[in-house]
């Protein structure tokens, strides 16, 4: 095993929620927690994962058998847009579509709440960023119960439309759906970004101070932090209910952003290793032509 792949591996193993378990988070996962790895280390060792991303995402597109979802959850300020924008900068673009979920349109109220999602999966070979998910219906939906009302859900007799069941009943629905990607080929990564409070406010504070960053300041998202502990809760049950043997959480420190890019990094990388995509052998027919036109070639340019 490449030394990179065996590092990697072994950085996120302590970040995987296992299928079962009860999550704590201010037990189970310390949001500054940097694995041993200093700050002037990170630089080069995400090199190195953006270098291995590069590599397996050619051999993806050119296998076009599996595609790649990674999921990406968190609170306001945790860093997803930077996560993706240094983890994915070695990749080809033209094989990376990057989706984000806010609000939905009166169409999409319209549709099952997964129907959106469905929508937007990547293709064979290809690799899709979800930026805010198909979670946001355990998360906010859970945290403003008024929002369900605009989903206009018929009436469950097991009690799933008004009472406690209805997450049940979501987390039921997401985990056989995101079976049902894997059993065809679209492996599903899932990464939280989990930020402590202190450092979320002092994130919120950079975006009202330095004019540069104004533009991402939103005071609702400043108002959500009231709703803290409920969000916790909701994350800890999402995390709790939906890590399966087929699309397991991977709990990413957030408090560091060198740190939370570089597991986010190696999570990915492992995932497509897992893979292990391969670049396809020519058809026989294909390598007598190809020797063909090399003689060829090599003439026309001997002459």
């Amino acid at each position: 095993m490449d030394k990179r792949l065996g590092f990697m591996t072994g950085l996120i193993e302590p970040l995987r929620v296992p299928p079962g378990t009860a999550v704590k988070l201010s037990r189970d996962h310390d949001p500054g927690y940097t694995g041993g790895v200093t700050r002037p280390q990170a630089a080069g060792l995400l090199a190195d994962g953006v270098e291995l991303l590069a590599q397996y995402q050619d051999r993806l597109a050119a296998q076009d058998t599996f595609g790649v979802l990674l999921v990406l959850q968190g609170i306001d300020a945790a860093g997803k847009d930077g996560t993706i924008k240094h983890v994915m900068s070695g990749v080809n673009p033209q094989a990376v579509e990057v989706r984000s979920f806010k609000q939905p349109s009166a169409e999409e109220l319209n549709h099952d709440f997964l129907w959106r999602h469905q929508c937007a999966l990547p293709g064979r070979g290809r690799l899709g960023i979800f930026n805010r998910s198909h979670y946001e219906e355990v998360l906010v939906v859970r945290v403003h119960r008024n929002l369900l009302a605009a989903e206009r859900m018929p009436a469950a007799g097991d009690g799933a439309r008004d009472g406690e069941g209805i997450w049940a009943r979501r987390y039921r629905e997401i985990n056989d759906w995101e079976r049902y990607l894997v059993d065809n080929g679209i492996a599903v990564v899932k990464i939280m970004l989990n930020l402590s409070k202190q450092e979320q406010a002092k994130r919120f504070l950079k975006r009202i101070d330095h004019p540069q960053k104004n533009w991402k300041f939103s005071a609702s998202d400043a108002r959500e932090r009231q709703y803290w502990d409920d969000y916790q809760r909701a994350f800890e049950d999402m995390l709790s209910q939906t890590s399966t043997k087929w699309a397991p959480w991977y709990v990413v420190p957030a408090d560091h952003k060198w740190f939370s890019r570089l597991a986010t990094a190696a999570v990915l990388v492992t995932a497509l290793r897992a893979i292990d995509p391969r670049y396809p052998a020519p058809d026989p027919a294909d390598a007598d032509q190809m020797a063909r036109v090399r003689e060829e070639l090599i003439a026309e340019l001997g002459s």
